[in-house]
């Protein structure tokens, strides 16, 4: 299992401010400062300043808020009429919004027809999951918009510098202002006599060897010695096809893994299983590198329509293509049917400890990094942050199966893949088929996205069925990712490649949950530390919105009736990703109280065990079991 690619943040992001008319306050003591102008009355519009000298000419941000009429009472003007010939000018200071206008609601979509605004621009519409950055048209905006005067980067550069000398340049001149300390952490939540949420570890992903041996078995013993005492409930651990299964079919060996269970069980501790039927070592965290098994790699040579393929024709061998879920290809057997074997073997030989119940949950891959989803943003084929990915269903058995769907639904001509919808590190807007109006919202933009999508809960409907029967009075679940970059776009673009059928006027979470219900599965999902606005500080034009899809997600399961599990993303080690991870496993004044049935940690290593790290990890375990804790932060 892989951690989310977050990490693959670009190097060299671009500068931007950081609201529409606000600035860093300058430090006490700047040189060149002159002394502040005395505050303009709000009573007269527009606000001008005498004593400034007449600014240069400036470029225009146009805002355009969700709900207009309601913008203007707050600016006490009169609202826009729809006979208005042009806009309202109100020109303001590059360093602050003149007395007496409101600042406008975040909501507010920032336009700009210069690309150096760009990132700040998206930084400000960021909080709206309907804000989406337009081009403004040659002829002007065509509908009642509030214009905003702003200074060129150099214009605004002097006005922040104040010039050689003390001279005055620009718009106007900062004056000096006091250091203001960093705001207070907002106080703790006490969870003591809330409901008991597991805790579990995952354990390295080579733990046990290609050779079926466990790595560094005695340090692993003392690491897992010390977790018990830190209250933690069990381990998870990923059963590798590749390891497994690797010579010949239906000659598993097991022997590593019996060892390693062995372990955990003298410890008494639980474990959740993985069936990891894709390979380990092409994405981001990937230490240890697993391939298929030696002679689905045989297979693949001479058939290579066994992967997943995109567009340029590039193969994706980190697992089979969902397209081979009923083409008898390995040698003799469809690709459910060996998942099927596997996990029959796998129950019959660990038999004892399902009985014992140290068995407490299998999760089923269902594709890339044992998620549920297509490879759309694999690392070995040059992805990276925030990229929208691509369509993987080019090889002939998807393709197949698309013409067939078209043709049933009487388009024939509909039996292709989009043309233009960019490559792996494209953006929504940058692309024909997922720009605010693209192609992705045409009737045929919805027909192939309904397709895409239905593939892929045909997959998971067909190995949950046979997984029932394999682990029949056992808990199953399944991992889907947290697919959080441009989720404040229209398209959401990434999760469209990712098989995720979620655009802003769909929910493409619910039909999945509906699927799990049907064969009793748990979901498993990601990203549940993660915080919005440290995602927009880190790379605001990623238009990340992980709450909100957390939210989402978690009331799709919910609503359904399922029980659903969490795991971070990233590695965590903080209080502050700690408490948020608490907040979204008990939600506060939920009415139903609602709340995870159980938390993985990602994952084990020597860092958890530094400095301050276990001791904050032992204080998140005890505050997940509903414990007392002494040290809240008032």
């Amino acid at each position: 299992m892989a951690a989310s690619p977050q990490r693959e943040v670009g190097e060299g992001r671009r500068r931007g401010i950081t609201g529409c008319c606000s600035r860093s306050p300058a430090a006490p003591g700047s040189r060149g400062r002159a002394p502040p102008p005395p505050p303009p009355s709000s009573s007269s519009l527009p606000f001008q300043d005498p004593t400034l000298t007449a600014p240069p000419p400036a470029r225009t941000l146009l805002l355009q808020t969700a709900r207009p009429a309601m913008l203007a009472p707050a600016l006490s003007l009169p609202a826009p009429s729809a006979a208005a010939a042009t806009p309202t000018l109100l020109p303001v200071s590059s360093s602050s919004c003149a007395p007496g206008i409101a600042v406008p609601p975040l909501a507010a979509r920032p336009i700009s027809r210069r690309a150096g605004c760009a990132p700040a621009l998206r930084t400000a519409a960021a909080s709206s999951p309907f804000a989406v950055p337009r081009a403004v048209p040659e002829g002007g905006p065509a509908s009642p918009l509030l214009a905003v005067p702003v200074p060129d980067d150099e214009d605004a550069d002097a006005a922040m510098d104040g010039g050689d000398g003390g001279e005055q340049t620009g718009l106007a001149t900062r004056p000096a202002a006091a250091v203001v300390a960093p705001p207070r952490p907002p106080p703790e939540r006490d969870f003591a006599g809330t409901p008991y949420v597991p805790v579990y570890v995952m354990l390295p992903l080579g733990v046990v060897t290609v050779k079926g041996e466990v790595a560094e078995a005695d340090e692993l013993v003392a690491q897992l010695r010390v977790l018990k005492a830190a209250g933690v409930d069990g381990v998870m651990v990923d059963c590798w096809w590749g390891n497994v299964e690797a010579h010949r079919p239906q000659e598993y060996n097991w022997a590593g893994y019996k060892r390693l269970f062995h372990i955990i069980r003298d410890l008494k501790l639980k474990l959740q299983v993985v069936m990891s039927f894709h390979e380990c070592g092409g994405n981001v965290g990937d230490d240890v590198s697993i391939p298929l098994p030696e002679w689905v790699i045989e297979i693949g040579k001479s058939n290579p329509d066994i992967y997943f393929t995109d567009r340029e024709g590039r193969r994706n061998t980190e697992c089979l293509s969902w397209g081979i879920d009923k083409e008898r290809v390995l040698q003799g057997r469809t690709a459910v049917e060996v998942y099927f074997d596997f996990m029959r073997s796998f129950r019959v030989e660990f038999d004892e400890y399902f009985e014992d119940g140290i068995i407490s949950e299998i999760e089923v891959g269902l594709g890339a990094c044992g998620e549920l989803r297509y490879p759309s943003y694999a690392a070995n084929h040059g992805w990276k942050y925030p990229g929208i990915g691509e369509f993987q269903c080019y090889d002939r058995y998807l393709q197949k199966n698309l013409r067939r769907a078209a043709e049933a639904r009487g388009h024939a001509m509909w039996a292709k893949s989009p043309d233009n919808a960019g490559h792996y590190n494209s953006e929504p807007n940058n692309t024909g088929f997922f720009c605010d109006g693209g192609d992705y919202d045409s009737y045929y933009g919805r027909f192939f996205l309904n397709w895409y999508a239905q593939v892929l809960l045909d997959h998971a409907d067909r190995v949950l069925m046979l997984a029932r029967l394999a682990f029949e009075g056992s808990a199953i679940a399944v991992k889907v990712s947290g697919i959080h970059w441009w989720y404040k776009t229209a398209s959401h673009a990434a999760e469209l490649t990712a098989g995720f059928y979620n655009p802003c006027n769909r929910d493409g979470y619910a039909p999945i949950a509906q699927v799990l219900k049907k064969h009793g599965a748990a979901l498993n999902f990601t990203c549940v530390e993660l915080r919005t606005m440290d995602q927009h500080e880190v790379y605001p034009e990623a238009l990340a919105d992980p709450e909100g899809l957390v939210w989402q997600v978690l009331n799709a399961a919910w609503d359904a009736g399922i029980q659903v599990a969490s795991e971070n993303a990233l590695p965590c080690y903080d209080r502050d990703g700690f408490n948020k991870t608490l907040e979204n496993a008990k939600p506060r004044n939920d009415p139903d109280g609602r709340h995870l049935f159980g938390f993985t940690y990602l994952r084990l290593c020597s860092t958890l065990f530094e400095g301050p790290n276990l001791p904050e990890f032992e204080r998140f375990v005890k505050r997940m079991h509903g414990e007392a804790v002494h040290d809240l932060r008032a």
